[in-house]
């Protein structure tokens, strides 16, 4: 059992939960995910790493309502317990593994977009913990909708702000606050991080391709199993399967195959549609674990 020892909502439907879980704390790295269940019968859900703290020993999740096991979350509070807490999984993000002399010579740009604000503050926060500045850029369709605001400002180089409907900050999509900010107010990139919605990442990734910009992209929106066996998160990427979970979940998104994995999501989502591409994608249709070498 793992102690909630802090629980609040954030914005609508979006609850923070920061949960002891000293051996994950210890050992886990920006990027990284765990795999939460709420009590012994519910579903595993893979959920990124909003934060960490190694002295407290804590572990810090942030969660939309969108489905039942999700659902179940939001009722619990500080004090409470997760049954199951599983991690770090995945793979860490490169910037972690690289020379920091040479890190401090890149441009960072982070772009992240609704709850894919929470995801990016780590590497935000571990590249200012080691003297690199980024920039980024969070969005949201409103002003409410807006998380880690506060946060980003104390370890972002530059902060940028953009609503969709223009109630807040700058008005518009993360692309045009990016596009502006290269083509209109001088800034210069050479290495951008853009998490949140499937849709935002490939537009973002459409706009650095044009800009020259070599881009990363986080694929957790669509695990679900976390270890590659239900093959929900297989997708291409630069004409190879991959899976999110194992392979990831961070992969060079001018390699990734956005449209075909948006239309594969859509189709797992039913029992049928999954029994469908089951039979389409033979032994390719999941990864396995990626280290038992079950898979084989």
């Amino acid at each position: 059992m793992y102690k909630i020892v802090d629980a609040r909502e954030l914005t609508t439907n979006i609850y923070l939960f920061e949960v002891e879980a000293k051996r994950v704390a210890k050992s886990c790295l920006p990027g990284q995910f765990v795999i939460v269940r709420t009590n012994e019968d519910s579903e595993r859900i893979p959920l990124t790493i909003s934060d960490y703290n190694r002295e407290k020993g804590t572990i810090t999740i942030v969660v939309q309502t969108i489905g039942a096991g999700t659902t179940m979350m939001k009722s619990l509070k500080t004090g409470d317990y997760f049954h199951d807490f599983v991690g770090p999984l995945g793979k860490a993000s490169d910037l972690c593994y690289e020379d920091i002399d040479e890190l401090k010579k890149k441009s960072i740009i982070f772009v992240a977009g609704g709850l894919g604000t929470a995801p990016v503050y780590p590497q935000v926060k571990w590249l200012h913990e080691h003297g690199v500045d980024a920039d980024v850029i969070i969005g949201a369709k409103t002003k409410d909708l807006l998380i880690y605001e506060d946060e980003m400002k104390a370890v972002a180089a530059n902060l940028y702000v953009t609503t969709d409907d223009g109630s807040y900050g700058r008005s518009g999509m993360v692309t045009k606050t990016l596009t502006d900010l290269v083509k209109e107010e001088g800034k210069q990139y050479n290495h951008c991080v853009a998490i949140g919605p499937m849709i935002m990442m490939k537009f973002v990734c459409l706009t650095t391709k044009e800009l020259n910009i070599p881009t990363i992209v986080s694929m957790n929106p669509i695990m679900v199993d976390g270890t590659g066996m239900c093959g929900a998160c297989r997708l291409t990427v630069g004409g190879e399967v991959k899976f999110a979970c194992v392979d990831g979940p961070e992969f060079d998104g001018h390699l990734v195959d956005f449209d075909q994995a948006m239309k594969r999501q859509a189709i797992y989502k039913t029992a049928e549609g999954r029994a469908f591409l089951k039979q389409q994608e033979g032994d390719t249709h999941h990864g396995g674990c990626g280290i038992c070498g079950g898979d084989k």
